[in-house]
Parts: C-alpha cells; sequence; structure tokens
C-alpha cells in the first residue's frame, strides 16, 4: 500500500508513519518516508505488514513532534483500508519539542509556604502545588506526584535551566491525560547534599535523607491530603527526580511502598549506591511498584551501564518476592546531564506511570476549555 504525504511546513527533520502496524513506535526507521520534493513524500508498505482496518499518523520522530492541525491543535488518528491500495494526505502543522503550548491549560501553581516546617529537621522549606488546570471548576480527586528540586522544575530562570513541567503539564491536558496534582519542595541549597544523601557519610558528612524521606510521607503528604482533593491511597501517589533527587525517590519508593507505587527516576546518582544496597520493606505480600527510568548516552561512560545494573537488581529482587515491579527504561543516546533532556522525558513518564499508555494516540479529543470564576 502507498501512503503519500504533501506538507506545506519546511524543515530538516525526517518523516515517519506510524499505527496499528508497528506498536505506534513513533521513530521507526523501517516506517520512515522517502522525500519526493521539498512538500512530498511517500513511503510503500508491503501489505502484508498492514491489517484491513489501518490507524495511522504521521511524526517528525516522535510524539513531541508529532502532527497538528492548522491551528495547532490534536488530530485524530487517521483511518483507512487496505484495499483502499493508496492514500493521500496534508499535514498543516508539526510540534517542535512538544510545543505550542496552549496558555488555557496551563497548572495553577500556587505556593503551599514559603516556609513549610520540616520538623525532622528543624528547618524550612518553600513548597509548591502545581494543580490541573481547571482544578477550581471541578470537584474531582487527583492523584499526587512529589518532585524533588522545584527550582529547577517550572521556573523561569532558574540557574541551570528547567523542565518546563508547566508546559508540559498544558500538553497533557490538551490530550486529556493533566488530571494530576504535582507537589513540588525546593532543595536546600548547601543542604541539598546531605538532604539527598540517604546514608553515606563518605558523600555528605552527616547525610540526612532518612529524616527527609521521612518528611514527605510523614508530614508533607497529610497536609496535602487534608488541603487538596487528592487521591490518597498509594495506587495514586508518586515521587520522583533527577540526579540526587531520584536517588532520594528511589530510597522513598523502597522503603514507603505502602505509601508510593510510581517512581519517577531520571539519571539517578547511582554512583553513590554503586553495589545497589538498597534499604527495603519486607512485607509479606509484596507491593506492585512502577518505576520510571531514563537516562542520557552522554551522561558519562557509566550513567546508562549503571542503570542497566540496577535493572538487573530489579529483576532478583522480584524474584526474591521482596516487590512486584514493573518498570520501563528510556536510554536517549543523545542525552546529557541536564533539564532539557529531563523536560523532553517527563510527558512520556507521567502517561506511563500514571495512565497506563504504552505511546499510543489513542483517539482523543481537545478538553473543553473550563471557565474560571
Amino acid at each position: 500500500m502507498r501512503f503519500e504525504l504533501y506538507t506545506a511546513e519546511k524543515d530538516d527533520r525526517p518523516v515517519f508513519i506510524t499505527g496499528n502496524f508497528n506498536s505506534w513506535n513513533p521513530k521507526d526507521y523501517n516506517f520512515q518516508l522517502k522525500q519526493i520534493d521539498p512538500s512530498g513524500y511517500f513511503i510503500e508498505i508491503e501489505d502484508q505488514l498492514l491489517p484491513d482496518d489501518i490507524e495511522y499518523k504521521f511524526t517528525k520522530g516522535g510524539w513531541e513532534n508529532v502532527e497538528l492541525d492548522q491551528y495547532g491543535n490534536i488530530t485524530p488518528n487517521r483511518k483507512a483500508k487496505k484495499s483502499a491500495g493508496k492514500t493521500s494526505d496534508s499535514v498543516d502543522k508539526w510540534r517542535l519539542n512538544w510545543g505550542p503550548f496552549k496558555e488555557e491549560y496551563y497548572p495553577i501553581a500556587e505556593v503551599i509556604s514559603e516556609n513549610f516546617y520540616i520538623p525532622q529537621l528543624d528547618r524550612y522549606r518553600k513548597v509548591w502545588a502545581l494543580l490541573p488546570y481547571d482544578y477550581h471548576t471541578t470537584d474531582k480527586q487527583y492523584p499526587v506526584l512529589y518532585l524533588q528540586d522545584a527550582q529547577n522544575l517550572f521556573n523561569e530562570g532558574s540557574g541551570f535551566g528547567n523542565w518546563e513541567i508547566d508546559k508540559k503539564l498544558s500538553i497533557l491536558a490538551e490530550y486529556g491525560r493533566g488530571d494530576l496534582i504535582i507537589i513540588a519542595i525546593e532543595h536546600g541549597s548547601e543542604e541539598r547534599i546531605k538532604e539527598y544523601i540517604f546514608d553515606n557519610d563518605h558523600v555528605a558528612n552527616g547525610s540526612e535523607g532518612k529524616k527527609y524521606i521521612r518528611f514527605i510521607a510523614d508530614t508533607l503528604k497529610p497536609f496535602v491530603d487534608e488541603n487538596y482533593r487528592t487521591k490518597k491511597d498509594r495506587d495514586n501517589t508518586g515521587i520522583g527526580g533527577s540526579s540526587l533527587g531520584a536517588l532520594i525517590s528511589i530510597y522513598s519508593g523502597f522503603l514507603y511502598p505502602e505509601v508510593y507505587s510510581k517512581l519517577l527516576i531520571f539519571s539517578p546518582s547511582l554512583w553513590v549506591e554503586p553495589n545497589n544496597n538498597f534499604p527495603m520493606m519486607n512485607f509479606r505480600v509484596p507491593f506492585k511498584t512502577k518505576i520510571y527510568l531514563y537516562g542520557g548516552g552522554q551522561e558519562g561512560s557509566k550513567m546508562v551501564k549503571r542503570i542497566h545494573i540496577f535493572e538487573e537488581y530489579l529483576k532478583r529482587w522480584e524474584e526474591k518476592k521482596l516487590f512486584d515491579f514493573e518498570f520501563k527504561t528510556n536510554i536517549n543516546p543523545e542525552g546529557t546531564h541536564n533539564e532539557f533532556y529531563w523536560s523532553q522525558e517527563f510527558p512520556r513518564a507521567i502517561e506511563w506511570l500514571f495512565y497506563d499508555n504504552t505511546e499510543n494516540p489513542v483517539e482523543v479529543k481537545p478538553q473543553q476549555k473550563s471557565i474560571r470564576n
């Protein structure tokens, strides 16, 4: 079958077709279109590879670079019959690194407290809540994700750039997958390393990670559950971060499996725990825990290797019936150790952790604009 594509928006990115014939892989080089002229592309796919009823989309190498309509809106899956033998389509616009972002879907950023007291450490910290864009016009309850290093998550002008999670949450909301509260805890500047190291005085003299993870589970979470419309159970609670923030989130998940069922682990500082000697709570019935692992191929020679070794330990712990893990690992060969790449990965991690999404852009309708009072 021959698929032809016309697109007026020109750039140098290659074009791919994806659909129910390749598990919705948005960057499958077996399904890269050939370019005929500056605006024209085509691909011929052998009939035996295609179902009778075909659903498909065009991308420029990922869901962050998928096709859009002329107004920048998401498009429904295209549909065709294999018996037609040929299709001719046009694409008006393409996403570029998840953009454009629509302000009407931006989350509502609230400061929970400029000086939230941490009794376990006898110090204070700024804590944020990012609420779904329609939080104040609904009575829904929401799952919650606790994230470390709030300074680098969404505030413009942060020293190292930021994850732009406010923009990424607007994209997820546009797809109907933004029903999520993010609690973002600012790091303690000069106290950061001590708070994010669990128990290793060779790395941080006077490591305070044990007290820090108790603060989130025993003090902050009860406060959040009391003051926001949250789904309080473990199935709807996650924790995560990057680098040392990812490492302390692993400890949180392993020591409080009755609290967290989802771990978002980006570029974890596994060098602190090279032998993977993580303490674990041993329950009679192992808890099911989802872990999204991400690392960049350019983060140093051992980052990807350590992540794969950590995967092997996850499998071993499963065999010992300590945990029931479901994990997904994504390695970006070009990724370096910085916020830009964590930002790119964030929507994929949220979809997989909270929406059981396997990157299949199922039929979705644009969300109705909410009317804020």
